[in-house]
């Protein structure tokens, strides 16, 4: 039995995580800024960014894992970029002190990042080593790519010698558990919304919430894993084609799915109170350290994925 805490772990990728490692008859603790009913997992309150008495969870963990951080679906005035920004490092940092202050601290500490840090692109896809240049106008993603560096610089600084570390950056995760991007994407397809987004051409980077579990279990048995691991399926697509995919998988109306071009998607996202980028950025990510190293990937394509996913439904 394995010890398992997650920062951060009430929401949908979270709870995933807890429902995989307690079926394996693991031990799951959540950090939780407040107790939520229902919430898989022992509950562990701590606020993300002073220390406590939360602290003592970490100890003899095999890994603790770090999700915490506001949710980017929002729009990007001044108050929700501050409480993006500083949930993501203020809780990296505390964490970082806390495990310092273990006896016997996590073995492995695996910290969530994101693909959005790698380079806007229509070309060659990006992986671990190559791809980080900086933001790009026509992907609107400057800030969301601040964030990553400093998210990142937050974690890459602290010195916890006793314990492994690896970063992931994470592409878009589908999963049937409530609260992910797939019932988002569905609802569209089902109301007869589901075309292409500006014109379609942008890449989109995704993994099937199983293997992102297989994958963490993976990192946490191989010792020798440590770094950077992009997380993400081995075949991204274009946005024309993963709505095409939606459509025909997730029986949309007659097959049809409206087009959304770009002033649509501006005026859409400021009527529900989110941002274009999270759309238009064109991803185009691989894993190429998981592949070099052995790791199999259950889902590698997206049309496979998919089809997993709403036959649960």
């Amino acid at each position: 039995m394995k010890k398992i805490v997650i920062a951060g772990g009430s929401g949908f990728l979270g709870q995933t995580l807890a429902q995989w490692f307690l079926s394996r008859g693991d031990q799951v603790i959540i950090l939780t800024r407040k107790k939520r009913k229902g919430l898989l997992g022992e509950s562990v309150l701590w606020d993300g960014i002073n220390e406590g008495s939360w602290f003592t969870c970490l100890e003899r963990a095999d890994a603790l894992i770090n999700l915490a951080g506001r949710s980017v679906n929002c729009r990007y005035h001044p108050s929700n970029r501050r409480e993006i920004m500083e949930s993501r490092t203020r809780s990296t940092q505390i964490l970082g002190k806390a495990v310092q202050r273990c006896k016997a601290p996590p073995r492995l500490w695996l910290q969530s990042s994101t693909a959005t840090i790698y380079l806007h692109r229509h070309d060659q896809a990006n992986d671990e080593a190559f791809g980080i240049v900086g933001a790009h106008a026509d992907a609107k993603d400057a800030f969301s790519v601040e964030v990553a560096k400093a998210w990142e610089n937050a974690f890459n600084t602290l010195q916890v010698p006793s314990t492994r570390k690896i970063l992931l950056r994470t592409a878009m995760v589908f999963g049937e558990q409530p609260g992910g991007v797939y019932h988002v994407l569905r609802r569209l397809v089902r109301f007869g919304l589901g075309g292409s987004m500006d014109g379609g051409q942008q890449w989109v980077s995704w993994i099937h919430a199983e293997d992102v579990c297989r994958a963490l279990d993976w990192m946490i048995e191989k010792e020798k894993a440590t770094g950077i691991y992009n997380l993400c399926a081995p075949v991204p697509l274009r946005n024309v084609e993963m709505m095409s995919w939606m459509r025909q998988i997730c029986r949309a109306p007659l097959g049809f799915g409206l087009p959304h071009p770009r002033f649509i998607l501006e005026l859409g996202a400021i009527l529900i109170r989110t941002e274009t980028e999270l759309v238009i950025k064109s991803r185009n990510v691989v894993p190429k350290r998981l592949l070099n190293e052995g790791f199999r990937f259950r889902f590698e394509t997206f049309d496979s994925m998919l089809r997993d996913i709403e036959k649960t439904l």
